[in-house]
């Protein structure tokens, strides 16, 4: 088969595409899935330099979510069958036109969603809706600061708050990008670039501040959210786009109630998954609501991982980038 293979931890520029054997049938419970799009994710990037929080022995294909169609499961697998469309959640090789998974991490997918609206949705979605609904407990009324908006973490959680029926403060870098928040149902803009967050923050609120912070971003943004929660509320630590791990001043906390709540999705996927078989069901039933509306903004052949990866590291896309694997028919069909 065909796969983007990782032989040293010299970043993605180094990535290749090579014909290697499929992967074998490890575990009693596992599932073998025939791709046809893989999502790319920010993590993907770390992993392939070895800086990630688990990393896979050399050589390895990246790709942490796929979709595609089940072609072998193991014996006394029941909640998946054979035919069956699925999307999974992968430690690692996505980017192949196989990979073998979990049966617990794997979720039929509707007849109406796409093979690329599929690849792109677990992680993205599933981290949003486990920080949102499960760590900070947001509740209706309540208001949500969510950084790096257009991005694909980021708009899931535009999409989610306003489910739950938060109102909802995007915070993104250029109007273009800020029109994309807007569209996925964002109440107010902040533009990081030409405006100071908490002053616009402040002004939105009435003085008072978020209830909850949504950031995938770290680095000066935290800060300044930590001067913008109200009383009582909490930040959602999702990642560090930025570079730079924030050092809490823990006199803050402090003084003003706060709760800073990391999410590591895959450590909560492995301690609990059916908590999170729950969260994807409602999730799903929200899509096929038309309450959520995945945005793939630009997908690649799998033979260009690495232009598509180079523009996710750019910040050149918005929502989700995606890997076409298995032939040119991105369709559900």
């Amino acid at each position: 088969m065909r796969a983007i293979v990782c032989h040293s931890l010299d970043g993605y520029e180094a990535l290749r595409l090579e014909d290697v054997p499929p992967p074998s049938m490890g575990e009693a419970g596992d599932v073998r899935i025939a791709v046809h799009a893989a999502g790319l994710n920010f993590a993907d990037t770390l992993v392939v330099r070895g800086r990630y929080q688990v990393n896979p022995a050399l050589p390895f294909s990246p790709g942490m979510e796929v979709a595609g169609e089940v072609i072998e499961i193991a014996p006394h697998v029941t909640s998946i069958k054979v035919g069956q469309r699925v999307m999974a959640i992968v430690g690692h090789g996505g980017y192949a036109e196989q990979v073998v998974a979990p049966h617990n991490t794997v979720y039929p997918i509707p007849e109406t969603m796409e093979w690329q609206t599929a690849a792109g949705f677990p992680i993205v979605y599933g981290t949003a809706h486990a920080a949102l609904s499960e760590r900070a407990r947001l509740m209706s009324g309540e208001t949500l600061l969510v950084h790096g908006a257009a991005g694909g973490v980021g708009l899931a959680a535009v999409e989610i708050g306003k489910c739950l029926g938060a109102t909802v403060i995007a915070t993104a870098g250029g109007a273009e990008k800020l029109a994309v928040a807007k569209q996925y149902g964002a109440d107010h803009l902040i533009d990081y670039r030409t405006s100071e967050l908490r002053e616009c923050v402040l002004d939105i609120t009435g003085k008072r501040g978020v209830d909850v912070v949504f950031d995938p971003v770290g680095g000066e943004i935290f800060d300044a959210s930590l001067r913008c929660t109200t009383s009582g509320g909490r930040i959602l630590l999702i990642g560090f786009a930025s570079g730079t791990v924030p050092q809490i001043p823990a006199n803050i906390l402090l003084v003003k109630n706060i709760d800073v709540l990391g999410i590591h999705f895959s450590a909560m996927r492995q301690a609990d998954p059916i908590r999170i078989q729950r969260s994807f069901a409602t999730l799903l039933d929200w899509f096929e609501a038309g309450d959520l509306h995945p945005h793939v903004s630009q997908t690649f052949a799998l033979e260009d991982a690495v232009e598509a990866l180079t523009m996710l590291v750019e910040r050149r896309s918005t929502g989700k980038v995606v890997l076409r694997v298995q032939g040119g028919n991105m369709t559900s069909s």
